[in-house]
């Protein structure tokens, strides 16, 4: 019977995996990624990044942390399983100027040899897996004993951790499959982490949206924002304005603009794991 159990999880956290592929894949991330360049310098900072480090960004878009650890002269290879985000990610490469290895990859099976990274990293990536234990354990493989591993992790009070809740209420979450940000909690790193970890370290740190206005941030997300796009495009029309009223709630209570336009922080966890 514990087989046939665990030979179901595992159907079903493939079937939720490509579903989630689908969704990234829709509209276009990188017009929204691009605006969170600065938690990918921030993080190679944290991680204290030297010349010549070999440095493995998984589930890296359109390449943020990627560029950010390329210009501190690293020798980056930079991961996702939607090619068109690694396209936007080796043009603005090429356009700076910076050799990176572009390669298509699932974050929980990593297509590297154990210890194969002097440091690790995932900015809003890799917490997004269905199978946290396993991509969780797939950055430890991957990663040279001694070395770092670095996430940036929207926390369960953010505004992104509550937008994908509010999600939840229109689109069930699949059953079984744990809320992505768990990762942006201690005591889930403790657990994913914490056996194959000298230290974990985590910090809370503010990422703030800035856009023209509230409306403007629901047209950019609903147009380009994988999971948005695909909550309108499976909602009806009265549902779609229930949740965009739901949505507008949501940032009139952290809009600290002021003057109409929309600024928003929203927290996430900026962490540093030193491997055993």
């Amino acid at each position: 019977m514990s087989a046939v159990l665990s030979a179901t999880s595992a159907v079903d956290l493939a079937a939720v995996k490509t579903r989630q592929q689908a969704a990234w894949s829709t509209g276009n991330y990188a017009v929204v990624g691009t605006t969170l360049q600065i938690v990918g310098e921030a993080l190679c900072e944290a991680l204290d990044l030297r010349s010549g480090s070999k440095v493995l960004d998984v589930a890296a878009g359109n390449g943020n942390a990627t560029l950010a650890a390329a210009r501190r002269f690293c020798d980056v290879t930079s991961t996702d399983y939607v090619g068109s985000l690694l396209d936007s990610g080796r043009a603005r490469a090429e356009a700076e100027g910076h050799a990176v290895t572009f390669q298509e990859a699932d974050a929980e099976s990593l297509p590297f040899p154990d210890a194969s990274f002097d440091a690790v990293m995932s900015t809003f990536g890799v917490m997004f897996t269905p199978d946290q234990e396993k991509a969780a354990s797939e950055l430890v493989r991957v990663c040279k004993p001694g070395g770092r591993i670095g996430l940036a992790n929207w926390t369960p009070e953010s505004f992104i951790g509550q937008l994908f809740k509010t999600i939840g209420k229109y689109i069930p979450p699949a059953p079984g499959v744990k809320s992505p940000a768990l990762w942006g909690t201690n005591a889930r790193l403790e657990a994913l982490f914490g056996e194959t970890a000298k230290k974990i370290r985590t910090v809370s740190r503010e990422f703030t949206f800035r856009y023209r206005s509230p409306a403007h941030w629901i047209e950019v997300f609903r147009t380009y924002y994988g999971p948005m796009n695909k909550t309108y495009g499976a909602l009806d029309a009265a549902k779609q304005a229930a949740f965009t009223q739901d949505v507008k709630a949501l940032m009139e209570r952290g809009n600290r603009s002021g003057d109409g336009t929309l600024v928003l922080p929203s927290e996430y966890l900026e962490v540093v794991i030193e491997r055993r």
